[in-house]
């Protein structure tokens, strides 16, 4: 799957520089996201934290209101815990790789609505728990205490898009790779995101 989604992301990026109409677009925003665990018949999900994104993409008309859109994007993932009445933050870095398919509908001389959705692959860069004055990276790996590098899901996206290219937009990362190395435990990342963005 890793492989599938990296080489499909970098066939619509070669794809996109022999397109005539292709416009380029950047966003950035904020990112609010949780981790939910599950194992042993249980399931949990940290508190929500505050992170960002920003990504730049490419839109490939596919058919009339209709674009791929593949970039390339930061996104702060992790989340937040109450532990022994002190809040504790993890913070994840990770460099996606996001195709969606996105469907614009015309709402007249202004601008238009969008809808999207697609696959994205992500390498984890950087990673730290941080609780009162101490904190502690994490370490990326194949151990019981590091946590896998590679994530994968989808995303969903929703906005509207101004006629001179200003857009505005909220999105949800569903992460369907999971992020521990322990027997029996599944952990994956969630996160919601708006954020603002300009196409040209």
């Amino acid at each position: 799957m890793k492989k599938i989604l990296l080489s499909l992301g970098a066939a619509f990026l070669l794809a996109a520089g022999a397109q005539a109409q292709t416009s380029w677009g950047v966003k950035a925003g904020l990112n609010f996201p949780k981790i939910t665990s599950s194992g042993n018949g249980e399931s949990e999900s940290s508190g929500t934290s505050t992170n960002f994104h920003v990504t730049g993409y490419a839109s490939i008309p596919a058919a009339t209101n209709f674009a791929i859109q593949p970039g390339v994007s930061l996104q702060g993932k992790g989340g937040k815990a109450d532990v022994l009445g002190a809040d504790v933050t993890t913070n994840l870095m990770y460099l996606e790789v996001p195709v969606n398919a996105v469907y614009y509908i015309p709402t007249g001389y202004t601008g238009s609505v969008f809808v999207g959705a697609g696959p994205y692959a992500g390498l984890g860069l950087s990673g730290k728990v941080k609780g009162g004055d101490e904190s502690m990276d994490i370490e990326f790996g194949s151990n019981a205490d590091e946590m896998k590098r590679f994530d994968w899901g989808f995303n969903f996206l929703l906005g509207y898009k101004l006629n001179n290219g200003f857009l505005i937009n909220g999105g949800y990362g569903l992460g369907l790779g999971n992020l521990s190395n322990v027997d029996g435990i599944t952990s994956n990342n969630r996160v919601f995101s708006v954020g603002v963005g300009y196409e040209f």
